[in-house]
C-alpha cells in the first residue's frame, strides 16, 4: 500500500496561508546560510575598513580608471549590460535548469502565453470545463487566466521564437538589466550607473526568483526604469523620443501591475507638471508638442489596447477578468475596506477548502497588532529581498555622515524624488493584504538608484574608509553570486523556497512542483493521447501541489488534466475523450505515478 502524506499537508496549510497570501513575517521562518554570510561580510568590511581604509587601493584604482573609460561609451554600456544579464543566466543553466511551474500564477501566465502564442487573445468555454477548473483562472465567459497580459506577451515571445515561454523570461531580465542601466545614466554619473547595471545583472539576473519563475517581475521593472530614465532627460532637452520612452515604461506597468502603476504614476507625473509649471518651464506648445503629445498618445494607444483585450475576454472594455475571477471563486477581499460581494459558488470541494481557509483567516486579522504586524512585514520583505546587508550597508553608512539637526530640504531634489516615489509605492503596497515582492518592481531602478547615491556620499565624505567601503560593496556581490553559484560543490545550504519556508532574498527561488513535471513527462512519452485524472488527499495543499492546469487547446494536447469528481461524473469526461487513455493520479502520494483508471465507487 502506498504512503499518503496527508498529515504533514495539515501542519503546513495554515503556515504557508498565513506568510504567502497575507506577507506576515513569520517567527520560524529561516533567512538562509547565504543571508548569514552576507551579513558577515557586510560586518567585515566595516572593520577592515576601519582598521585597513587603504587596503587594495592600487588595484582598484587601476580597476577604476578601465571602468570609467568604458562608461563613456553610454550605448555600449547599456548594450553591454543587457547582454551580460543574458549570458550569466545561460551560464547557470547546469545548475539552474528552466524552471518547471510550481505554483498558481505560474501556470495562469503560461496558459496566457500559450493561448497568444496560437493567435488569440482568449479562448473559448470548453464544454466540459467544470472537470478542468483550477486556481487563477476563469472559464466564463471565457477561457484564460485572471492576470494582465504584459508577462504574458513576453513568454509568447520566447515560446514562439525559441521554443519554450521560458526563454521570453530570460529575454525580459536582459531587456532590464538594459534599462536600468540606461535610466541610472539620467540621474548619476556614466561610471556609477554602469556599476549599477552589472548589480543588476548579479542582485535580479541570476538566482533571483524573478528570473527562475514565470511570475513576472521584469516587465514591470523594465518600465518603471524606463519612466525614470526619461524624466530627466525630458528637463534637459525636451525630446520626443524620451517621451515616448516614458509613456512605454508607464504602458508596460499598466500591462503587467496596473494596482501599483498609479502608485508609481502619481509622483511622476506630478513632477513633470512642476517642471512644465515651475520657473525654469519650456514654452508651453513645444512642452505639449515634444512631452505632453507623445505621452498621451502612447497611454492612449494602451488604454484602446487593454480595452480591447477586456472586451475579448470578459465582454466588457471596464471588466477585467482579473476582476471577474474575485467575484467567480474568491471571497476574500484583496483590501481591509468593507464593501458586499455575491456568495460563492463551488464546484469542488478543494478549491472551496482553500478560499475558505483563506477568508477565515482575513477574518481574524482586524487588530491593531495584525495591522502594525502587517505593515511592518511589507517593509521587512522589501528590505530583504531589494536591499540585503550588501545594499543595507552604504545606506547605513550615509545615514550617519548627516549632521545633526539635518532636514528634508537639505536633500538634493534627485534623492528627493526618488525616495518620495519608492515610498508612495511601497505604501501604496501596504493596503492590499497580499505582498510578494515583485509588486515593488516599478522602482527597482529607484531603489538601486539611491544605493548608488549612497555609495557616492560615502565615497566622499567619510574619508580613506569610505573609500574602501563604497569599493566594498561590488566585491561583496560579486562574492555572493560565486558562492551561490559554487553552494552545491561547496557543501553550503542552499537558500531555501521563501513561499515554502524561507525568506525573500535576492537568490531564492519559489517552489517547482516536480512531481507533476515527472509525471508529465511520463505521459508524454507514451503513444497516444492521455487523460489524467487527478484525486487529492483530504488536507491538499492547493497553493503549492496543485496539478490541474491545461494550455490553450485542450482537446488537441497530449495530456489533459481533470479533477476526480466521482465515478459518474468522471465518466463523462471520459465519454468525451473516448480516444484517450485514462489514468489516474493520487497527487498527495509520496511518490505520485499514473496508474490505469478503475472505475470503482467513489471513497
Amino acid at each position: 500500500m502506498r504512503c499518503v502524506r496527508y498529515s504533514s499537508r495539515t501542519s503546513t496549510r495554515s503556515t504557508l496561508v498565513t506568510s504567502f497570501e497575507f506577507g506576515f513575517l513569520k517567527s520560524q521562518l529561516p533567512i538562509g546560510m547565504m543571508y548569514v554570510i552576507e551579513s558577515c561580510l557586510a560586518v567585515a568590511t566595516v572593520v577592515v575598513a576601519i582598521t585597513f581604509p587603504t587596503a587594495g587601493s592600487r588595484t582598484f584604482e587601476a580597476c577604476e580608471r578601465a571602468f570609467t573609460r568604458l562608461a563613456q561609451k553610454r550605448g555600449l554600456c547599456v548594450s553591454l549590460v543587457g547582454l551580460a544579464a543574458l549570458a550569466a543566466r545561460a551560464a547557470l543553466l547546469p545548475i539552474l535548469p528552466i524552471p518547471q511551474p510550481g505554483l498558481q500564477d505560474d501556470f495562469g501566465y503560461l496558459l496566457i502565453a500559450d493561448t497568444f502564442a496560437h493567435g488569440r487573445l482568449t479562448n473559448p468555454t470548453h464544454p466540459m470545463w467544470v472537470h478542468f477548473e483550477s486556481f487563477q483562472i476563469i472559464w466564463q465567459p471565457t477561457y484564460t487566466a485572471k492576470f494582465y497580459p504584459g508577462q504574458g506577451l513576453i513568454m509568447t515571445a520566447g515560446q514562439i521564437f525559441m521554443g519554450h515561454p521560458y526563454w521570453g523570461v530570460w529575454l525580459s531580465m536582459g531587456l532590464m538589466c538594459a534599462a536600468i542601466c540606461w535610466a541610472l545614466q539620467g540621474w548619476l554619473p556614466p561610471g556609477w550607473a554602469l556599476l549599477g547595471g552589472l548589480l543588476s545583472v548579479i542582485r535580479l539576473g541570476t538566482f533571483n526568483y524573478w528570473a527562475n519563475s514565470y511570475w513576472g517581475g521584469a516587465v514591470a521593472a523594465t518600465g518603471g526604469a524606463l519612466a525614470l530614465g526619461a524624466l530627466p532627460r525630458i528637463k534637459r532637452s525636451q525630446r520626443a523620443r524620451d517621451a515616448l520612452l516614458m509613456g512605454l515604461g508607464l504602458a508596460l506597468i499598466a500591462c503587467s501591475r496596473p494596482y501599483e502603476g498609479l502608485f508609481f504614476g502619481l509622483p511622476v507625473a506630478g513632477a513633470l507638471a512642476v517642471w512644465m509649471l515651475g520657473k525654469n518651464r519650456p514654452p508651453l506648445w513645444q512642452a505639449a508638442k515634444r512631452v505632453a503629445a507623445p505621452i498621451f498618445l502612447v497611454l492612449a494607444l494602451t488604454a484602446g489596447a487593454m480595452g480591447y483585450y477586456f472586451w475579448r475576454t470578459t465582454g466588457s472594455p471596464f471588466d477585467t477578468p482579473y476582476l471577474v475571477h474575485e467575484r467567480t471563486y474568491d471571497p476574500v477581499r484583496d483590501i481591509p475596506w468593507p464593501f458586499s460581494r455575491p456568495p460563492v459558488v463551488y464546484h469542488h470541494p478543494v478549491i472551496e477548502e482553500s478560499y475558505r481557509d483563506m477568508l477565515r483567516v482575513h477574518q481574524g486579522l482586524h487588530s491593531t497588532g495584525d495591522t502594525l504586524g502587517r505593515l511592518s512585514a511589507v517593509l521587512v520583505k522589501v528590505c530583504d529581498f531589494f536591499l540585503g546587508p550588501a545594499f543595507t550597508l552604504p545606506l547605513l553608512a550615509a545615514l550617519a555622515t548627516l549632521p545633526y539637526g539635518f532636514s528634508w530640504r537639505k536633500l538634493s531634489s534627485s534623492t528627493r524624488f526618488l525616495l518620495l516615489v519608492c515610498g508612495v509605492l511601497v505604501a501604496g503596497n501596504m493596503v492590499p493584504y497580499v505582498y510578494v515582492p515583485h509588486y515593488t518592481a516599478p522602482v527597482a531602478c529607484a531603489i538601486l538608484a539611491l544605493v548608488l547615491l549612497a555609495m557616492r556620499r560615502v565615497r566622499t565624505r567619510c574619508g580613506p574608509a569610505g573609500l574602501l567601503l563604497s569599493r566594498a560593496v561590488p566585491v561583496i556581490c560579486v562574492l555572493m553570486l560565486l558562492l551561490r553559484a559554487g553552494a552545491r560543490p561547496l557543501h553550503l545550504p542552499e537558500t531555501p523556497p521563501f513561499l515554502l519556508h524561507g525568506t525573500p532574498i535576492w537568490c531564492a527561488l519559489t517552489p517547482q512542483n516536480l512531481a507533476r513535471a515527472s509525471t508529465l513527462a511520463q505521459l508524454q512519452q507514451l503513444p497516444g493521447r492521455q487523460l489524467a485524472i487527478v484525486r487529492y488527499g483530504p488536507h491538499h495543499d492547493a497553493g503549492l501541489n496543485e496539478w490541474v492546469y491545461n494550455g490553450a487547446e485542450i482537446d488537441a494536447a497530449k495530456v489533459v488534466w481533470a479533477r476526480d469528481m466521482g465515478a459518474a461524473k468522471n465518466q463523462e469526461l471520459i465519454d468525451y475523450f473516448p480516444d484517450r487513455r485514462v489514468w489516474l493520479v493520487e497527487a498527495d502520494d509520496t511518490s505520485p505515478a499514473p496508474l490505469p483508471y478503475n472505475p470503482s465507487p467513489d471513497p
